[in-house]
C-alpha cells in the first residue's frame, strides 16, 4: 500500500496527496543550497588537493635547534649554589659556530631591576674581598666548534647598612669579555644582592667534562661549572 496522507478539502472531500512526493522535493531544494568553491564543486565530492609539506610554513616545535648568536657563542645559566650568604652562580660559554673562538679574560656583566632600569654595581674580577678560590688569573684560550669554557658569579647577600636599600637583580646579561654583545641568562630566581654594591667573576676557563644541563641541582650546576 502506498505511503498516503489524508486531508480533508473543500466540501469536506477527502483525498490523498504521497508523502515521498514531499520528501523528494526537500530533498532537491537542500541540494541545490549546497556551498560549492570556485570551481562549481560541492566540498566532499571527490578528492582533495593535499598541502605540500615542502611549502607549507611550518612551527618550530621544542626539539628545535637553537640559533647560534652572530658572535658564535652561547652564554647560558647552570645553577646557583647558596650558603651562609655566599652565592656562586655557574655560567657556561658554547662556540656554537663553525671557527675557533679566541677567549681571555672574565666575563663582562650587566644587571638590570624588574622594571629593566639597570644597576649600578662594581664588578670585581677575581672576586677578591667576597670570596676566595675564585683568583686564579685569566689565560689565553681557543675553543674549538662545540668547545665550551666555564666562569662563577660570585656575591654575598648581606645588608651591612640599615639606611641603604636592599638591591634585587631580576635580569643579568653576561658577554664573553667587555665591547662584546651580552646574552641575558634565562635564571631561576633574582641577584639578591643586599647593600654591598659589588660582584665577582671567575677568569674563563676550558672546559673538559660533560655540559651539566640547567635541570641539575644548583650546587651540581656550578661545581660542574667550576671543576676543570
Amino acid at each position: 500500500m502506498p505511503d498516503t496522507t489524508t486531508r480533508r478539502g473543500d466540501g469536506g472531500r477527502a483525498y490523498r496527496r504521497p508523502r515521498l512526493v514531499a520528501l523528494l522535493t526537500a530533498v532537491a531544494l537542500l541540494a541545490g543550497c549546497a556551498p560549492t568553491d570556485a570551481s562549481g564543486n560541492v566540498p566532499g565530492d571527490g578528492p582533495t588537493e593535499q598541502a605540500d609539506p615542502a611549502t607549507s610554513p611550518t612551527t618550530a616545535g621544542p626539539d628545535a635547534p637553537e640559533v647560534c648568536p652572530e658572535s658564535g657563542v652561547r652564554i647560558r645559566y647552570l645553577g646557583v649554589s647558596a650558603a651562609m650568604g655566599l652565592r656562586a652562580m655557574g655560567v657556561e660559554l658554547v662556540n656554537c659556530g663553525d671557527r675557533p673562538y679566541k677567549l681571555r679574560g672574565y666575563p663582562a656583566l650587566r644587571l638590570f631591576d624588574g622594571e629593566g632600569a639597570p644597576i649600578t654595581v662594581r664588578v670585581v674580577e677575581g672576586a677578591a674581598g667576597i670570596a676566595s678560590g675564585f683568583d686564579d688569573p685569566p689565560r689565553p684560550l681557543v675553543l674549538a666548534p662545540g668547545a665550551t669554557a666555564g666562569a662563577a658569579v660570585i656575591w654575598r647577600n648581606l645588608v651591612d647598612d640599615p639606611t641603604v636599600v636592599a638591591t634585587d637583580a631580576a635580569r643579568v646579561e653576561i658577554a664573553a669579555a667587555k665591547g662584546q654583545p651580552g646574552q641575558e641568562l634565562d635564571m631561576e630566581g633574582p641577584i639578591d644582592l643586599g647593600n654591598t654594591d659589588r660582584i665577582g667573576v671567575s677568569a674563563w676557563k676550558k672546559r673538559t667534562g660533560p655540559t651539566p644541563t640547567p635541570t641539575e641541582s644548583a650546587d651540581d650546576g656550578v661545581d660542574a661549572a667550576l671543576s676543570w
